[in-house]
């Protein structure tokens, strides 16, 4: 029951679509504009660099305050498996961001929310700091010798979960002995699902990359629309 009920509270909050109420705010909907997505990447092309990184904080926040309830709620009854716990919650974020009923189920691809589930491990499981920055840095430094961000996020994306595996098995999770086993089986599951939906998610972005035809992203680039900053 604490699974579902984490699953449920995380869709609700990933239902917040950042990239859609910013566009809205400034009188376009973005989703008619670049790739037709309502993502950070989308955002940032199309609308600057300020938008974007309001954007991506916007989402990644998602993930954490949902972390953060999970600790509230269930981390006094439910503490040994509360990592569990806060990975259900986080993909009920990544679901609701990528599959929003009111949108026609038409979101993001999830990978700052991802961003937001990566850096609640900083304050959530031992040596989570470690664990974000080796994901999030396999990102970066992919992103900046390609200028890919789908390369960079499906790279990353394969690293954090193959991180998540490595400090899994030694122990990080503080699950109980007795049922560690089933227990870590069980979050690999979840990992790998959400991995492979987020690879699934860049089906396109992976057919254009082969293709040589992936479009690039420069941070220094100007937006594709003029944005009226005094509205």
């Amino acid at each position: 029951m604490q699974r579902i009920i984490c699953l449920i509270m995380g869709y609700a909050l990933g239902l917040i679509q950042t990239g859609y109420l910013v566009g809205r705010a400034k009188g376009i909907d973005i989703r008619d504009y670049g790739s037709k997505n309502a993502g950070t990447t989308n955002v940032l092309r199309t609308m600057g660099k300020k938008y974007g990184a309001l954007v991506l904080l916007g989402d990644a926040l998602k993930c954490i305050v949902a972390v953060l309830l999970v600790k509230l709620i269930f981390g006094k009854g439910f503490g040994d498996i509360i990592c569990l716990l806060a990975l259900y919650a986080s993909a009920g974020v990544i679901l609701g961001h990528n599959f929003p009923f009111y949108m026609n189920f038409k979101g993001g691809k999830g990978i700052a929310a991802t961003l937001g589930m990566a850096l609640s491990y900083c304050f959530l499981i031992k040596h989570g700091i470690l664990v974000t920055l080796i994901g999030f840095g396999m990102f970066l430094v992919i992103f900046l010798i390609t200028n890919y961000v789908s390369l960079g996020s499906i790279v990353g994306y394969i690293t954090l979960f193959v991180t998540i595996i490595v400090f899994g098995l030694k122990g990080a999770y503080g699950f109980p002995s007795g049922s560690n086993r089933a227990l870590l089986t069980e979050y690999f599951i979840i990992f790998g699902l959400l991995t492979f939906m987020a690879i699934y998610r860049h089906k396109e972005n992976i057919k254009r990359l082969l293709a040589g035809n992936e479009r690039k992203t420069y941070l220094k680039g100007k937006p594709e629309i003029k944005i009226d900053d005094d509205k």
